[in-house]
């Protein structure tokens, strides 16, 4: 058998390692919050909906706007407090959906989703999670207008870090879903699915949601039974990453199969089936004779994936 190829150098885990610091404590500060908003450091990114904004550049583009240049885009909604880099504010300004739209007509901007833009590597690596964290807070302010207790409408406070009802007074807070997603190992191979959304040829972990009252470990011998009728035992973690798509958690680990017989549930998976070192090593660099790849760089996914290959997983 021929060496393993060696995968290069390894990539930054999209979403992660913000820069930003939040300071929650600015959040109920109405005079701190009008200094930072004063300041001519401000700075804005703008989300409409699933579109980002950016500002047309080469070869990045700019996600950066002043409060008066994302304000002058089109109608707004909420603008949200993200917290500070170099004590400088930045926010995250929801455009209505259609004004982003438009914005494609013109040539000075790029506007397209939030995945794509980590995809394609348009911005700096350092925006993508403020991007993650203000398009996931913006969409949980466009899903929770009206109270979940009353019905009334609700109204945003703490910099939009909180949407508080003045009819029951009840108080709501931005939620993120836990998601597991796992890579079942058998000694010398892996489980790795296909959805059904899945572009051809491409494989991935098991994934979904935490339900409650339940353990991440749990969560993953579950899921992994569900889908594929694998039984796990031992569990372990490998690292997480906010997933804005649109408020998600995932929680990436490796599950020691005890089991070998697989049984794919089709309504969640398009299949499932075991893979070895050397054929996920040619998948991860793009080379499989047969065109199989796994998801993205950028994706946890991957890492996870990886991990494993390069025999970094141990059940101890």
């Amino acid at each position: 058998m021929s060496p393993r190829p060696d995968l290069g150098p390894k990539p930054r885990l999209g979403y992660t390692a913000s820069l930003i610091e939040r300071a929650a404590e600015r959040r109920t500060d109405a005079a701190a919050l009008a200094a930072l908003e004063s300041d001519a450091r401000a700075r804005a990114y703008v989300v409409g909906g699933e579109l980002v904004v950016l500002k047309q550049g080469a070869p990045l583009h700019d996600p950066l706007f002043t409060l008066g240049e994302a304000r002058g885009l089109g109608p707004t909604a909420e603008i949200v407090f993200l917290g500070l880099v170099d004590n400088a504010a930045r926010y995250a300004v929801s455009l209505a959906p259609a004004a982003a739209e438009a914005l494609k007509a013109r040539g000075d901007f790029v506007v397209t989703d939030l995945r794509s833009i980590a995809v394609r590597a348009l911005v700096e690596a350092e925006h993508l999670p403020p991007l993650a964290e203000g398009k996931a807070l913006l969409v949980w302010h466009a899903r929770h207008r009206f109270c979940p207790n009353c019905g009334s409408p609700t109204n945003v406070v703490e910099a939009g870090w909180r949407r508080d009802c003045p009819s029951c007074h009840a108080q709501h807070f931005p939620r993120t879903d836990p998601v597991v997603i796992m890579l079942p190992v058998d000694d010398e191979r892996c489980l790795l699915g296909r959805s059904h959304r899945f572009q051809a040829g491409m494989w991935s972990c098991l994934a979904g949601f935490v339900e409650p009252g339940e353990a991440i470990e749990d969560a993953v011998r579950r899921e992994t039974r569900e889908e594929a009728g694998i039984i796990c035992g031992h569990v372990t973690y490998f690292a997480s990453q906010p997933w804005p798509f649109p408020t998600s958690l995932m929680i990436g680990c490796h599950a020691q199969a005890l089991s070998k017989e697989i049984v794919v549930d089709r309504h969640e998976l398009e299949d499932a089936r075991w893979f070895d070192r050397e054929e996920v090593a040619a998948m991860l660099l793009q080379r499989h004779p047969g065109g199989l790849t796994t998801p993205p760089q950028v994706a946890i996914a991957y890492h996870i994936i990886r991990a494993w290959v390069e025999e970094e997983v141990d059940f101890g």
